[in-house]
């Protein structure tokens, strides 16, 4: 997950993981107990740790560790303790660390006492970055990847990078950690064990009619959408989701994921932008989870609303009639969207087979 250095949520590289906002009435009272809980347990838990730490260690250390070989390391998108203990000794071990933003990542690896040296490798330049690796490989070097925060390749730069060393017949090997998307279905609820199907679609497009029309196509899919936001555009895109979802279309908004002021709501999308109006909700990265469309009936949709939706198509795009047809029918607009899309689909084969 990229960071944007430019957002109302972006803190100092040294205060990145602290993410320190003001607090005060119920939220003070809550932090007082949470520092007293710490100030009692922190001498026990730093002693367990101080002893677990050095074997785990050592047995991580003995592990297959092969030379020639890319590393593409997760690292924390927030809280610095969520570096894993693997991934500390691939960035220990590595000859070089490639990193999205050596600004960003020098802060993280100092705070481990990783002493590794860094070098770019951003969308800017990952072409060359890339045969810069496969070279430092060529010649025996551990290569890590890393990005300013999470998955290398998910959302952030990598993947190029990732391919061509593939390509050159080198092993890649993916040590796995943070991830934003992950971090917010586990605290949402939006996906179960009997249907666990979810879309990532990345950060919605800067632009209003592009991103409706994103919104679209993204949200007609049968289960969870989940996307990333900055807060420059949030307001817009939350208003996009009911303009293209309806009002009752759940949506989850997560905040400062893994930090100390971390909020994950689920709410309908009509109420999302009154819930960001409190204050500090607009800053940091935002995850957002817009729920599955809600399941019509086929009788519903076979009915009088099925036959309302079929003229309307004729007249007028896809997305607008199902709109207009909500509103005729009172069918949930998703629920008709998602028909009129079997509808036109089942349209184009028919003419295809025309064709044939």
């Amino acid at each position: 997950m990229h960071i944007d250095p430019s957002s109302s949520g972006a803190v100092d590289a040294d205060d990145a993981y602290a993410a320190p906002l003001p607090v005060t009435g119920a939220d003070a009272a809550h932090t007082a107990a949470d520092a007293a809980d710490a100030r009692v347990d922190v001498s026990d838990i730093a002693t367990s740790a101080a002893s677990v730490w050095p074997r785990l260690a050592e047995r991580v250390a003995t592990q297959h560790w092969p030379a020639s070989t890319l590393y593409v390391v997760a690292t924390p998108i927030g809280n610095l303790g969520d570096l894993s203990l693997r991934a500390q000794m691939t960035l220990q071990r590595c000859d070089v660390i490639a990193a999205e933003d050596t600004r960003s990542t020098r802060p993280m690896l100092d705070a481990w006492g990783i002493r590794t040296p860094l070098i770019a490798a951003h969308r800017h330049n990952e072409a060359q970055a890339a045969q810069a690796i496969v070279g430092r490989l060529t010649a025996g070097e551990r290569v890590a990847l890393v990005s300013d925060a999470g998955a290398p390749g998910v959302s952030d730069p990598g993947a190029r990078v990732i391919r061509a060393v593939r390509e050159a017949g080198f092993t890649v090997v993916p040590i796995p950690g943070a991830s934003a998307v992950i971090t917010a279905l586990m605290g949402s609820g939006v996906t179960t064990d009997e249907n666990p199907a979810f879309v990532f679609a990345g950060f919605a497009p800067s632009k209003r009619v592009a991103r409706q029309r994103w919104l679209a196509q993204w949200t007609a899919v049968p289960a969870p959408v989940v996307i990333y936001e900055s807060p420059h555009r949030l307001r817009d895109t939350l208003r996009d989701v009911v303009d293209t979802c309806g009002a009752e279309r759940g949506i989850t908004i997560a905040r400062e994921l893994s930090k100390r002021f971390e909020e994950i709501v689920t709410l309908p999308a009509s109420e999302a932008l009154t819930w960001i109006d409190a204050p500090h909700r607009e800053q940091g990265e935002f995850v957002l989870i817009i729920s599955a469309p809600p399941v019509a009936t086929e009788e519903r949709i076979d009915g009088r609303a099925g036959e309302i939706l079929q003229w309307l198509m004729e007249v007028a795009s896809v997305r607008d009639a199902a709109r207009l047809a909500s509103r005729i029918t009172g069918v949930p607009r998703d629920a008709l969207y998602a028909h009129a899309l079997t509808l036109r689909k089942a349209q184009e084969d028919d003419a295809e087979e025309d064709e044939d």
